[in-house]
């Protein structure tokens, strides 16, 4: 047996006893200080709360994708379907966001709810319900990254195309080879740049609420016309173009507002990037739902009353990208004639709040693959493991993470409705990753977790239930068609992708993970039964230990 695979003897920290002042200390396993994780720190602790923050704010941008993603819910009832359905989404959400910051406060790892999932099946359970929920979060996240490319390289070429309206047509592969330089651009700032990439957080936070604050205000005080008080408020039946029945209706297209508020598992990743991970990521986690949902709402308000030809959202130009439609027509003159320098200058405020967006969603990424690597979850363990300690950075996984987000990006150049389903195979793929612990830690009587610095208590197991059933409400109607009746073009393949994910997860739990996978370290930090934990004596720690008692 390899000295990695021994049972190392463990002297508990705070994450179990809370025996130590130290947030990032969970054992001491023979003399080697180990994280939450089960690991010795191979990262920076450099993010503090503000810092934090801001990968929260940038990489939820939570405005920008709700302009962005307009596209998904316009014809689910114009105006009142994208107002009413973030109200919605985000109501949901926060039972959603309340769960994961409770588990994050009690045991922050890089791994997120692929550990918590792990953590909340217990010694029978565990080591099956950890690999399939990280493995499904993983496949979420990848579906977001393309998806957010896909915005920031749609911008691009609506930003070029606004000054060459006359002269310029364009194509689906303009807008991949935009995708591609935005994402490899991003992929190099993360490896050899990490010592930066606070400061371009920092500087997304900038964009996402002052950028917002200055684009609610252009777009609230250019238009020469304003759309009437019943268009934004009332009109959801005239503008429900899906085929569907209005009730129907609304619940799809409240995947445009999950979409907007869709990424509170995104900084429990840093999990072993922060000094203070208990404290801090409940915090952040509640910053990116509240101002998400503050911005978003102003935005969608603003952004409503400033649509003067609803036709015009649905008919192409700008490349098909919705949103610098809507500009186009906030900012023109009372004849009609367009600034074209208002509207270029609004599409550059966003252009740059997603490309920040971008960088923070490739670390979140490269993180989730890391830890997955690890615990020999994934093909070639040994090599995606490896971090450069000098660079801060998981090399060959964020490599690894930027070679299958460029062939996601190039499944919009077959299929114009790809946009639509990588948007809701994200939602679904990560709240169906979050249902599997709070699911597993309501029915192990919530016993695994400590006591973080946020508790929920008493409401734990309520709260707990109703983000579980929500998810499970929501998602089903996420894998409804987007108009009925439907076509080959238009079905919604997102029940395909799920249970693909699913299947190909399965099919590598059993040539790889029943015989090679032993299951995170995290397990003997807090796996206890009849109050011995995992590794101490009653619970095997390795394949061969649990063979033997089989």
């Amino acid at each position: 047996m390899s000295e990695e695979a021994k049972t190392p003897a463990v002297t508990k920290g705070n994450a179990v006893d809370g025996g130590s002042e130290d947030e990032t200390v969970a054992a001491v396993e023979d003399g080697v200080v180990v994280n939450h994780s089960g690991y010795r720190d191979q990262l920076k602790r450099q993010y503090s709360l503000l810092g934090l923050a801001g990968i929260a704010l940038t990489v939820d941008n939570a405005w920008v994708a709700l302009g962005s993603s307009i596209s998904v819910s316009i014809l689910n009832g114009g105006p009142p379907g994208l107002i009413f359905g973030l109200i919605v989404a985000v109501f949901y959400y926060s039972f959603i966001g309340l769960s994961l910051a409770e588990l994050a406060s009690s045991v922050p790892t890089a791994g997120g709810v692929y550990h918590w999932a792990t953590v909340a099946g217990g010694p029978r359970y565990g080591r099956i319900l950890g690999f399939f929920t990280g493995w499904i979060n993983f496949y979420g996240w990848m579906f977001d990254l393309a998806a957010l490319v896909q915005i920031c390289a749609n911008i691009s070429v609506s930003m070029y195309t606004v000054y060459h309206q006359d002269t310029y047509v364009p194509e689906a592969w303009h807008v991949y080879v935009a995708y591609l330089l935005i994402l490899w651009f991003s992929v190099a700032l993360v490896i050899f740049a990490n010592r930066i990439i606070p400061h371009t957080q920092n500087l997304g936070m900038f964009f996402v609420i002052v950028g917002g604050v200055v684009t609610i205000i252009v777009i609230a005080a250019m238009p020469k016309q304003h759309a009437s008080n019943y268009f934004v408020w009332g009109s959801f039946d005239e503008n429900n173009l899906t085929g569907w029945q209005g009730g129907v209706a609304f619940l799809l297209g409240v995947l445009n507002g999950a979409f907007t508020v869709g990424t509170p598992d995104a900084i429990t990743h840093m999990a072993e990037e922060l000094p203070h991970p208990k404290r801090d990521l409940p915090i952040a986690i509640g910053l990116q739902i509240g101002l998400g949902f503050f911005y978003a709402f102003t935005f969608a308000i603003a952004l409503s009353y400033a649509i003067t030809d609803i036709g015009a959202l649905t008919s192409g130009g700008f490349n098909g990208y919705p949103l610098a439609n809507i500009y186009a027509q906030a900012t023109a003159d009372a004849d009609g004639n367009q600034n074209l320098g208002a509207t270029f200058g609004l599409l550059f405020i966003i252009w740059w709040s997603t490309i920040l967006c971008v960088i923070g969603t490739v670390l979140t990424n490269s993180r989730i693959y890391w830890a997955l690597a690890r615990d020999n979850a994934v093909p070639l363990s040994f090599l995606m493991s490896k971090v450069n300690e000098k660079l801060s950075c998981p090399v060959p996984a964020t490599l690894f993470v930027a070679l299958v987000a460029t062939g996601l990006g190039a499944i919009p150049l077959g299929s114009p409705t790809a946009f639509v389903n990588l948007t809701g195979s994200f939602i679904i793929l990560t709240t169906v990753s979050y249902a599997i612990p709070f699911a597993a830690n309501v029915l192990t009587g919530r016993k695994y977790f400590p006591k973080g610095p946020f508790h929920l208590g008493k409401f734990g197991t309520p709260i707990n239930i109703l983000a579980v059933l929500f998810i499970t409400l929501f998602d089903i109607f996420y894998c409804f068609p987007y108009v009925f009746p439907t076509t080959v073009e238009t079905m919604n393949y997102n029940s395909v992708i799920l249970t693909g994910v699913i299947a190909i997860t399965a099919f590598w739990w059993v040539v790889h993970a029943i015989t090679a996978y032993p299951g995170p370290k995290v397990m003997r930090l807090y796996i206890h039964t009849d109050g011995v934990a995992v590794g101490e004596s009653a619970i095997p720690a390795t394949l061969e230990d649990e063979k033997k008692t089989a």
